[in-house]
């Protein structure tokens, strides 16, 4: 099952990118958040990708971030919700946004998305809602431990050495939990570790 790929973008869209890697270019669906997170001067991008079977048809999904894929593997678990449903919600509401209007019970900020009409928004809260509070919750702690220096730097380190960002930060979440008062050193160091396998 395809992960992820990371390749060089050949060509993108608001809705899709193309990207190459080992010589074959992959069209993957993308939503809004991620094509504005896809810069021009980018020599290679890495996605996580949600692949979908289809009456013989292999469709890839693409996502910038281990977030929003995350939110799209949710939405598509609601009856209804097919996966290019799914991606629409994502483009029209941010990660973020989605995520605390579902918290919040916000049918009518919900209606906006097009594609959403009442039923499926209040579907939508009443199957997400603890999911969307508790996501909530667990980024708040994440993004406290990301804007702590030290793991800005192994971040920024990690990413210099062609990892992506979300890989890099989830590693270092992880080994920041286990050893507390890291230098900078030991941080990337156990981060390769965990990363590697």
């Amino acid at each position: 099952m395809i992960a992820y790929i990371t390749g060089r973008i050949i060509s993108k869209a608001s809705d899709s990118v193309i990207i190459e890697n080992n010589g074959i270019g992959y069209e993957i669906l993308i939503p809004l958040s991620t094509f504005y997170n896809l810069t021009d001067d980018q020599k290679e991008v890495s996605l996580y990708i949600y692949p979908h079977v289809k009456d013989e048809t292999l469709t890839l999904f693409g996502f910038y971030t281990m977030l929003e894929k995350r939110i799209f593997l949710m939405l598509i678990s609601i009856t209804g919700i097919g996966p290019k449903l799914a991606i629409n919600i994502l483009s029209g509401m941010g990660p973020e946004d989605l995520l605390n209007a579902i918290a919040n019970e916000d049918i009518g900020h919900l209606c906006r998305i097009p594609g959403i009409g009442k039923k499926t928004a209040q579907r939508m809260v009443l199957e997400l809602r603890d999911k969307s509070s508790n996501i909530i919750a667990s980024e708040k702690i994440a993004q406290r431990e990301i804007d702590d220096p030290l793991i800005k730097d192994a971040i920024s380190a990690l990413v210099n050495l062609g990892y992506p960002e979300e890989t890099a930060r989830s590693a270092l979440k992880k080994v920041s939990k286990k050893i507390r008062g890291a230098d900078l050193e030991l941080l990337i160091k156990e981060s390769l570790r965990i990363i590697s396998g």
